[in-house]
């Protein structure tokens, strides 16, 4: 039988503007950014919509809020319009914390709130310069693996995104990523891109944040999943709210097992991958993986309008 999986995407996905169509056109688009605003308690929806205001968009603070807050908007329009509803979710890094919202573990506010806070904890974890991140294209995870212990002396380096088509996110410190693009091509690795990023995501050096995260998380309810989610940190479904908030606490400073997330959902019989938020990156990466399944995104109103499933 045919199945269907809903995936929302990461930091790295916003851009100045994005949202504005959706609000002024939709009253359903329109009801989350106000909802946004209020649970933030500042004009959230008006740092979406100004297009001069992208490098305040793109802190990590305000990015992991955005992009949620659109991938919301699209998820409440794509529900009005009657569109099937998932078989399982899954999210890229933030995008699972969007899957928990649609799933109905987190309220949308306290989603919102969560991340906000998470995106300040992160932030924090690193101070600017002592961290970074780069893509390894076209190699293994033995062989990113290798890199990271070859320049270990330089600091801490590891694997942090395995993102399918042999694209291999490392992070850590910023001297031991510099060293490891220098090396990469000793290891088999046809290519290392030093990736712009405000901090080392999903590596050691995001440790303290943990435990913030955890004592944000005492703060809100956590309700059982009314769908299943594929977790990052291990690629395996789950419902059960403890299990899941101990895999978020997992995710902050643990690899982001993506290729391996799509693989599993590929295994369950999901077919078709819709898709919502901004832009096409996971849409992206899955056609590199070169799955037989079909790849449909939904971005804005055009992309809505123009869905057949």
């Amino acid at each position: 039988m045919s199945k269907l999986a809903y995936i929302f995407p990461g930091q790295g996905a916003q851009y100045p503007g994005m949202g504005k169509q959706l609000f002024e056109e939709y009253e359903a688009a329109r009801n989350v950014f106000k909802m946004a605003d209020a649970r933030l308690e500042e004009d959230f929806s008006g740092l979406c919509f100004d297009a001069s205001r992208g490098a305040e968009l793109d802190l990590t603070w305000n990015a992991q809020p955005a992009i949620m807050a659109v991938s919301l908007a699209l998820l409440a329009l794509a529900a009005e319009r009657g569109i099937p509803g998932p078989d399982y979710l899954a999210g890229h890094s933030l995008g699972e914390y969007t899957a928990l919202a649609a799933a109905g573990v987190l309220t949308p506010g306290d989603a919102l709130w969560l991340v906000r806070q998470r995106g300040r904890f992160m932030a924090k974890a690193s101070p600017p310069g002592e961290g970074g991140m780069a893509a390894l294209v076209g190699g293994t995870r033995e062989q990113a693996e290798a890199l990271c212990e070859a320049v270990s002396e330089f600091g801490s380096l590891q694997p942090a995104n395995f993102n399918g088509g042999g694209q291999i996110v490392v992070s850590g410190h910023r001297e031991a990523v510099a060293k490891a693009a220098e090396r990469a091509k000793e290891f088999g690795i046809r290519r290392c891109v030093p990736l712009q990023v405000t901090g080392p995501f999903h590596s050691k050096l995001m440790a303290p944040a943990a435990d913030e995260l955890r004592a944000a998380m005492e703060r809100i309810p956590f309700a059982a999943a009314r769908v299943p989610i594929v977790a990052n940190v291990d690629a395996e479904t789950e419902t059960a709210p403890d299990i899941i908030r101990e895999r978020l606490i997992r995710q902050i400073s643990g690899a982001v097992l993506w290729e391996q997330s799509v693989k599993k959902l590929v295994g369950l019989g999901v077919d078709t991958f819709v898709e919502i938020g901004p832009g096409k990156v996971l849409t992206g990466l899955i056609r590199k993986m070169d799955c037989p399944v079909r790849l449909v995104n939904i971005e804005d109103a055009a992309s809505l309008d123009a869905l057949d499933l």
